[in-house]
């Protein structure tokens, strides 16, 4: 497979998920020690492969079997050490267990990590005062994302989320022909709209981040939030991990933030310039998803789980959505009161 991984180093091929056994799952964490009962319980994860596996006279763990390909073992261990890094400040995050020396391991040319099984539900963005506490929770991981820099995992500009997009997406022939010429055109216009924005936003501080910092990735218990999957963490501006947690009109989404930026200021500066870059990152992140749905095409899970995908309609509603994209670039930066 062709893979769409802009900035990553030559990655050792390993066997792919079709050939990742239950057998060979369990084998794997009693290898480390862990004495399986054989239950296996596969969870929601199409990037790599995640289970919970029940454990002897013990509370079950979580293992997760890294995509093939995808990330260098030094990017892998980059993002388990900055998980780490929050975990030894008391915030709330799940981090990767350490076994025999590592918190990466290899098995039957997989690689993995076991997790500790920290339940929860979806955040209710409805009740006062929840936005205000995920920003809090936002800001503390920002003021420790800032305090150094990934050197092995790659940032979100817009080369990398853009431009690397659209070039794989034109070059591996996913769009239809009848309608190549007016993807690029807009692609253009979307690309240009992105380069205004980062150039309002200024020199926009780049720190590490949680990175797919979405609801799903939020779970929430009477103690409060936690956030889990760092698997997508990357070096980029604060903005990218705030963004997605605003939904609705203009001025919901305005007072959304508001709340959210309440509780982030106490832990981390903000600079309001940031606000440019709301809809840059959300169309870059619109190109970004699509490429990443066709780099994964000969993955059989993902024509089950996205049988829409790469269809003419798929395509046109693409073309059409980074259309309003261009709109929304042109209109006066979000700010909050």
């Amino acid at each position: 497979m062709n893979n769409y991984k802009p900035g990553q180093s030559t990655i050792v091929p390993t066997p792919d998920f079709q050939q990742l056994s239950p057998e060979c799952v369990l084998d794997a964490a009693e290898g480390l020690g862990y004495p399986v009962n054989g239950r296996l319980l596969a969870l929601n994860s199409y990037e790599n492969r995640v289970y919970q596996l029940g454990i002897e006279d013990a509370q079950p763990i979580i293992a997760k079997f890294y995509r093939p390909g995808r990330w260098t073992d030094a990017g892998i261990l980059e993002e388990h050490h900055f998980v780490e890094e929050l975990a030894e400040r008391e915030i709330p995050v799940v981090a990767a267990l350490t076994l025999q020396g590592s918190s990466l391991h290899h098995f039957n040319g997989y690689r993995f990590a076991l997790f500790p099984r920290h339940a929860g539900r979806a955040p209710e963005l409805d009740h006062p005062g929840i936005l205000e506490w995920l920003g809090r929770f936002i800001g503390r991981i920002h003021a420790v994302g800032a305090l150094s820099a990934y050197t092995r995992r790659p940032a979100i500009t817009p080369d990398s989320f853009g431009i690397a997009a659209r070039d794989f997406l034109i070059e591996h022939n996913f769009i239809p022909p009848d309608l190549l010429d007016a993807y690029k055109t807009t692609v253009a216009s979307v690309l240009d709209g992105v380069a205004r924005c980062f150039e309002r936003a200024g020199n926009t501080p780049q720190i590490r981040l949680h990175g797919d910092c979405h609801l799903g990735n939020v779970l929430w218990t009477e103690a409060g939030p936690h956030f889990v999957d760092f698997d997508d963490s990357r070096t980029g501006p604060a903005m990218q991990d705030l963004w997605m947690l605003l939904s609705g009109s203009r001025q919901e989404m305005s007072l959304q933030l508001g709340d959210i930026l309440a509780g982030y200021e106490d832990f981390h500066d903000f600079d309001p310039r940031q606000c440019h870059l709301i809809e840059a990152l959300r169309s870059l992140r619109l190109l970004h998803y699509s490429a990443w749905l066709a780099q994964r095409w000969d993955d059989p899970a993902f024509k089950i789980a996205f049988p829409w995908f790469n269809t003419q309609h798929y395509w046109q509603n693409r073309i059409l959505e980074l259309r309003e994209q261009c709109s929304l670039m042109n209109e006066a930066a979000l700010w909050h009161d």
